[in-house]
């Protein structure tokens, strides 16, 4: 009995999450009021509805429900899919191929750091353009670790995308081409989009915690937050650093992760969808429309080919 009730349960939330998602459409001003803070009662109560849904059993049905249609009209219509996968694939290769500046210009402000310190031996670095920030030097060592964070962060998705993350494979490398799309489409449901989630739901009142006061939890329900906790809330960004003059916009690293975890959300649904239509159309489609970049020795041969 509690199976069944289980099943029906998650049909209706299912069902439910087309009419939330409509209502939120046509009511935007009762969850994004805060966008324009003024600090009244209804930004205050906006901004708790909106951190509530965020990692809600509502906003978990709503992604379900649309990733559902959005599949359906993709097994229909199969040039709809593979547009879905050069649209995601080329969002991610953007990304990542923008945040990998960040390594280098992370090396070059290392650079920059010790040639200052060891050479003129000054306490406070000022760097900007038209808008100047002045921070001791300890503050920009420091904020070295969001230069990392950017290129772990932001480029994962294009990591996967190119091919460049480590695999172990034990048995993937001996099945023949549709068994791995079929490993492929199942660690792609099964492992990425379920660790996604996760991850998901702590990470946004991990980021949550440290934005506003009092702080919240998935604990709290929707009706805490719009009676209770709504009318002293304010906002308090996290800017303690570990050292006295260390960085101190901390902040960022948690919304760091909520991008990251986005982009991971993505991924698996394009890689879902790639190793489906590869699995229905064989061997031939492999690398389909893949952009994948090309250097050192692999351009020379290209060129070579060319000519």
């Amino acid at each position: 009995m509690a199976f069944f009730q289980s099943i029906g349960w998650f049909f209706q939330s299912l069902a439910m999450a087309f009419y939330n998602l409509f209502y939120a459409l046509a009511h935007p001003a009762s969850w994004l009021d805060w966008l324009t803070w003024s600090g009244t009662d209804e930004d205050k109560i906006s901004l708790m509805r909106f951190v509530y849904y965020g990692a809600s059993q509502e906003f978990f049905f709503v992604f379900l429900a649309v990733t559902i249609t959005i599949l359906i009209i993709g097994f229909l219509r199969r040039s709809f899919m593979w547009g879905l996968v050069r649209g995601l694939e080329g969002f991610a290769n953007f990304v990542g191929r923008l945040a990998a500046w960040a390594g280098l210009l992370m090396v070059l402000q290392q650079i920059l750091i010790i040639f200052m310190q060891r050479v003129f031996a000054v306490s406070e670095i000022s760097m900007g353009f038209g808008i100047t920030m002045s921070f001791p030097v300890s503050w920009w060592a420091e904020e070295l670790k969001l230069f990392n964070a950017m290129v772990v962060t932001l480029c994962i998705a294009y990591t996967f995308v190119q091919g460049g993350h480590v695999r172990v494979d034990l048995i993937y490398s001996t099945v023949s081409f549709r068994t791995k799309r079929v490993i492929d489409m199942f660690g792609s449901l099964v492992l990425m989009l379920p660790a996604a989630v996760l991850i998901w739901m702590y990470s946004w009142f991990f980021m949550w915690r440290n934005m506003i006061n009092p702080p919240v939890s998935a604990s709290d329900t929707l009706e805490r937050l719009t009676t209770a906790k709504w009318r002293g809330v304010r906002w308090n960004p996290e800017t303690i650093g570990f050292s006295p003059n260390g960085f101190n916009a901390y902040i960022l690293f948690k919304i760091l992760l909520l991008i990251f975890v986005t982009m991971i959300f993505l991924q698996a649904i394009a890689f879902f969808c790639r190793s489906y239509l590869e699995w229905k159309e064989g061997p031939e489609s492999e690398g389909k429309y893949l952009d994948r970049d090309v250097l050192g020795d692999e351009t020379a041969e290209i060129a070579a080919n060319i000519h």
